[in-house]
């Protein structure tokens, strides 16, 4: 148990989150009084998941989840699954049966079919995987499955049985990994480098393999050296944080920025690094970006001009790129950034709407310290598009509801940052109630829930449904009861008045519930939606 926590640090976890069950009790036992770690129970497994999940994709290192057999690790499905689409290397300690207890001839509690068959569910949802059965065998088998962790930015699952806990086992170490090609990484940056000298119009849109591989910097110095425009995906948004003006802001095709679009739409040299290319940050492209003819840079593997280049690490092509650039290429000039929205008129009784939100939170930020945004899915990740360039962290791909709570959560106790947590109320029905948490944990968001009385988003999708509505209750109350502060907010200065009150408050989680009339919506969502239906209607006619 303790080679495993030692282990986990080395590969960069802060922080361990958990439930507790009869199978995984003592591992618990060594992680308490070990103290290697700190840990932190919630109150249900996908939100352990899920802070988990968080603090790997905020961090440099893992993210682990600790939970017991069976009822414990297969609630973590749908968290590994979202782990595993969106590239982050989130660790699932699952406790089990004792290595003699399957001999009793008896099946045991939380078991599914056979015994092997959890380790089978998660063959699909992992990268690496064991069972440390063996003392002997422990320590190569921990170092190979967090290895393959850090390696790929990808889940991996461990499963202890608990009466190997207390063996005598020496440290893993973690330090040898496999190497990637060098050779390969020099040829594929010389032939992108070849691509680049004849393109008039090249353009860089990075994604979320930059930040889990820690290289916002090194893009962001090879697109100013270069000259060339640099921007995120929409996953991306706020990847390039407190680095200036690096970057020009969040391709959203038509839903977006149209000199942006335009930008990224009409490159003639398109350097795609570590984008995942999916509908969310591809789809609602106003003209269809040709990935054959892309530059398609991810971990392990790269396309360009034509040929795959294998075993190429994402950083070792970066840094080759950097050194046979010239600078400036083209003396391309710097373009104006995308402004954030701006702070709505404050005055008045007139009513909340989904466009307020975030020139308010823009406003609130200017004299606030740094703050990670953790957002939910549907309408508050596009409000969020729209506030200034901080930490995002959203499941902007999976689009699992429930993500934000327990992201935020998670980042504030792995790193001590105060996050700021946007949820809907449909998502805060989930795991908004992991809050209760809170005040045990030391922990002491800011959470804004935005309350337009059901599933703004399906809403969008079918106007005409009603069931989408959710019942219309007072989450301000519920925040006294959870043991934090409430606030309910109706219209833009309320939103502003209690924001500011919130930010200046620490101790307890503050809670804002923002009003907002039924189904009301955001702009980008609506022309987030419209754009995604135009392009199935080109398909389709296609």
């Amino acid at each position: 148990g303790e080679a495993l926590l030692h282990a986990l640090k080395e590969a960069g976890a802060r922080a361990l989150f958990g439930i507790p069950g009869d199978y995984v009790l003592p591992f618990f036992e060594i992680i308490e009084k070990s103290r290697i770690l700190p840990l932190y129970t919630f109150s249900h497994e996908p939100a352990v998941g899920y802070a988990a999940d968080a603090a790997a994709r905020y961090g440099a290192g893992v993210g682990v989840a600790v939970v017991t057999y069976g009822a414990g690790a297969l609630s973590m499905v749908n968290a590994a699954a979202c782990a595993w689409a969106e590239r982050s290397p989130l660790v699932i300690i699952s406790g089990a049966p004792g290595t003699n207890e399957h001999d009793q001839g008896l099946l045991l509690h939380h078991q599914i079919r056979q015994s092997g068959s959890q380790l089978r569910i998660f063959e699909e949802l992992t990268c690496a995987r064991t069972v440390i059965d063996d003392p002997a065998k422990a320590p190569k088998e921990i170092a190979r499955v967090l290895r393959a962790a850090l390696r790929h930015s990808r889940p991996v699952y461990i499963e202890l049985p608990r009466n190997v806990v207390q063996a005598a086992c020496q440290t893993p170490q973690l330090r040898q990994s496999e190497s990637y090609d060098e050779t390969a990484a020099q040829d594929c940056a010389r032939t992108i480098g070849r691509l680049l000298a004849g393109a008039k119009k090249p353009a860089i849109l990075a994604d979320v393999e930059v930040r889990r591989f820690g290289l916002e910097e090194a893009v962001a110095a090879l697109a100013e050296q270069a000259g060339i425009p640099l921007m995120t995906t929409f996953m991306g948004k706020g990847m390039f944080a407190g680095r200036g003006t690096a970057c020009l802001g969040t391709y959203l095709g038509a839903a977006g920025d149209p000199v942006l679009s335009d930008i990224i739409e009409n490159a003639d040299c398109l350097l795609m690094l570590g984008v995942i290319a999916c509908d969310t940050n591809l789809g609602m492209a106003g003209k269809k970006i040709d990935l054959a003819n892309a530059v398609r840079m991810n971990e392990g593997c790269t396309h360009a001009g034509g040929r795959k280049f294998e075993n190429v690490g994402l950083a070792s092509l970066i840094y080759a790129l950097q050194k046979i650039l010239p600078a400036r290429v083209g003396e391309r000039p710097r373009l104006p950034i995308s402004a954030a929205a701006k702070t709505p008129m404050l005055e008045g009784a007139r009513p909340l709407v989904a466009d307020d939100i975030a020139g308010i939170i823009n406003a609130q930020l200017e004299n606030a310290p740094r703050m990670p945004l953790a957002v939910d899915v549907g309408d508050c990740l596009f409000i969020s598009m729209g506030v200034r360039d901080v930490p995002l962290l959203a499941s902007g791909y999976y689009a699992t509801m429930g993500f934000g709570v327990p992201a935020g959560l998670g980042v504030q106790a792995a790193t001590g940052e105060r996050p700021l947590i946007i949820v809907g109320d449909g998502g805060f029905q989930m795991t908004g109630w992991e809050l209760l948490n809170c005040a045990r944990s030391g922990l002491d968001p800011v959470v804004l829930v935005l309350n337009n009385g059901g599933w703004g988003m399906l809403k969008q999708m079918d106007p005409q449904a009603g069931y989408v509505l959710r019942d219309n209750i007072s989450y301000a109350a519920l925040a006294e009861m959870l043991g934090g502060v409430g606030y309910r907010a109706a219209t833009p200065g309320e939103l502003a008045t209690y924001l500011k009150t919130a930010f200046g408050r620490r101790g307890r989680f503050q809670m804002i519930e923002a009003v907002l009339p039924r189904g009301e919506v955001s702009t980008t969502l609506k022309q987030y939606v419209a754009a995604l239906r135009s392009g199935m209607q080109r398909q389709a006619a296609a």
